[in-house]
């Protein structure tokens, strides 16, 4: 394209090739040239022998924009786009939501579409469903107003596990109660013995009801008694034990 080559009428180009379609932005320096309607030419005349040249691999020309959000929505075509948000200017990172239909569209075919506009704008591109993000939102809300009960609430394990558990980022039962056997015994300490005993005390607690099981735990904590204190050590020993066994230090 004469236009692009020798600078007269476009000033700003970007490319992202992948073979089977490629992006080009475009951007006239005069005003009054239509940069896209300049490549593409009377009735796609053209752009359809660059296409020839090419055998057959399709051209994606749109216009070239300074502004993030715009040039993503354009580098996304054929697809529709609902909205793009920045999510890390930092590490330059983009969420974009489309309707349910246009999702696949946007994509591409292998993610090839998304891939060449990521290229192309110099940003990473997550593409969700309308639907995809909606129920993403529900999720965060549910989990906002889940119960949250404290490990401590769990009879029969011992504040060395609990520590350990915590310290892996699990601080709930209800957590806890949502991990694989697989999960638990990566926690450093925590081997299969004391795996069987977290689970039979975290089936304890859901047997007994949860708030007779944190009422019962609060009780335990304000008012031991020496057989409690006694009880406890043996915990502690156990899991002293099985520490050593997983090859933890006591």
């Amino acid at each position: 394209m004469p236009e692009i080559y020798d600078g007269h009428s476009t000033n700003s180009f970007r490319g992202a090739g992948g073979g089977e379609r490629t992006k080009v932005a475009v951007a006239s320096r005069d005003k009054d040239v239509d940069p896209v309607g300049a490549c593409v030419g009377m009735k796609g005349m053209r752009v359809q022998s660059i296409i020839r040249e090419l055998r057959g691999e399709k051209i994606d020309i749109i216009p070239y924009s300074e502004e993030t959000v715009a040039f993503a929505q354009k580098a996304l075509s054929p697809a529709k786009v609902t909205r793009v948000q920045i999510t890390d200017p930092e590490n330059k990172k983009l969420e974009v939501i489309v309707e349910d239909s246009q999702l696949s569209l946007a994509i591409g075919k292998k993610g090839q579409n998304v891939r060449l506009a990521s290229k192309l704008i110099g940003w990473d591109i997550d593409i969700k469903s309308e639907e995809e993000k909606r129920q993403e939102i529900e999720e965060q809300m549910t989990a906002l107003t889940a119960p949250v009960t404290p490990l401590t609430s769990l009879a029969g394990v011992g504040a060395k596990t609990i520590e350990k558990i915590e310290a892996a980022g699990i601080t709930s039962v209800e957590k806890l109660a949502g991990m694989t056997p697989e999960q638990l015994m990566e926690i450093p300490g925590i081997g299969e013995k004391m795996v069987d005993k977290i689970y039979q005390a975290v089936n304890r607690f859901y047997e007994g009801g949860t708030e007779a099981a944190a009422a019962t735990g609060e009780a335990a904590a304000s008012t031991e008694t020496p057989a409690q204190e006694s009880e406890a050590a043996i915990v502690e020993a156990a899991e002293t034990s099985e520490a050593t066994e997983a090859g933890g230090s006591p």
